[in-house]
């Protein structure tokens, strides 16, 4: 949903109160996220908690939900954002930065039932032109996910196909592995 507002800058966007549902900046429009919905929560929580369980202990990455990444113009809010550890924004005492000023190295959308396919696609295309590794759609509906690589080149994936992985992540998953979270 994009809401009615004056034309804004990023920096005027960023220092705007944060609504709920989240809002994100993209191509100088504010666009609130849909609500996320059963099916959305599952597949989130379930895929922060596989990729943070295969990264996490050796501090190679970290999945964050629901992340704020301001980058290239834009600001936006991945479903599941993946930072390589040495890439994570951290303080000058060694915390971890409130402000994540940079792109995914993996960003992971879940199309919601009343989401902009084109929208979501578009976030994720920027994400790639910025410099992030790899990216999914994940299609609930359709039980598909549509992978994003350098250059821009795509694949659509369904059924028992192996999913691509950050490379130095050792994690198998199919697309039916996702989907099948869904049923409890």
């Amino acid at each position: 949903m994009t809401l009615a507002t004056q034309s804004l800058t990023l920096e005027e966007f960023l220092k705007l109160p944060e609504t709920q549902p989240a809002s994100e900046f993209i191509d100088g429009e504010v666009i609130q996220k849909p609500m996320p919905q059963g099916e959305h929560s599952l597949i989130q929580v379930e895929l922060c908690e596989a990729i943070n369980r295969a990264t996490k202990p050796q501090k190679i990455a970290i999945a964050f939900p629901e992340l704020r990444c301001t980058f290239g113009g834009d600001s936006m809010i991945p479903d599941v954002a993946v930072f390589r550890w040495e890439r994570i924004p951290v303080t000058s005492s060694g915390r971890i930065a409130n402000r994540f000023e940079t792109y995914p190295d993996w960003s992971i959308e879940i199309l919601a039932p009343d989401g902009s396919l084109t929208k979501v696609l578009g976030k994720l295309l920027h994400c790639s032109q910025q410099g992030t590794e790899l990216g999914w759609l994940i299609d609930p509906e359709d039980e598909s996910i549509l992978t994003i690589f350098p250059e821009q080149r795509v694949q659509l994936l369904r059924g028992n196909s192996p999913l691509p992985i950050l490379s130095g992540i050792v994690l198998e998953l199919t697309v039916a592995q996702v989907f099948s979270w869904l049923t409890l």
